[in-house]
């Protein structure tokens, strides 16, 4: 056998083996990006937050509270449910809110809760609770964009009307 002919060959097989490693590793690499930098839906506006929000937190029969996290970009990166309560209320832990913020690396925040009897009025509770996290989240740099409450009707900011 020509020895000259064999080391062509090896280095076409070689050569193909390669260039298909190659074309797997681009594969995976394609993959880790979609599962590293595909975010939640897109936000861009109060009303676009409030629809989305009326639609997850508005069935529900028990007073819930919730958190949309988001990255520095302000893209979404997760919507939890993280307290659950009465008809009347529920308890609200800042520590376990900050805990999920650091949890999903989040830059900034908005919170949702519902009203179970349809009114979106905010009370003074809502209010020093707001305050409370905002306080809270603004230790480990988590800025907080908003707070909804849901109920009948369109979801009530309190950005939107100073309160924040």
């Amino acid at each position: 056998m020509n020895t000259q002919l064999t080391l062509i060959e090896a280095s076409d097989v070689e050569a193909d083996r390669i260039a298909q490693e190659n074309q797997l590793i681009d594969e995976a690499l394609h993959i880790l990006d979609r599962r590293l930098f595909t975010r939640g839906p897109s936000l861009t506006s109060p009303d676009a937050v409030a629809s989305y929000l009326k639609l997850y937190v508005a069935p529900q029969e028990h007073e819930v509270f919730g958190v949309i996290f988001f990255d520095a970009r302000h893209r979404v990166l997760a919507f939890e449910i993280l307290f659950h309560g009465s008809i009347d209320g529920a308890s609200v832990y800042p520590r376990q809110v900050v805990k999920r913020s650091l949890a999903h690396n989040a830059a900034a925040a908005i919170f949702v809760h519902n009203h179970p009897s349809g009114c979106t009025e905010p009370s003074q509770a809502d209010r020093v609770l707001t305050a409370r996290l905002k306080e809270a989240l603004a230790l480990i740099e988590v800025h907080v964009l908003d707070h909804f409450i849901v109920g009948e009707g369109r979801p009530l900011s309190l950005a939107e009307y100073g309160w924040l």
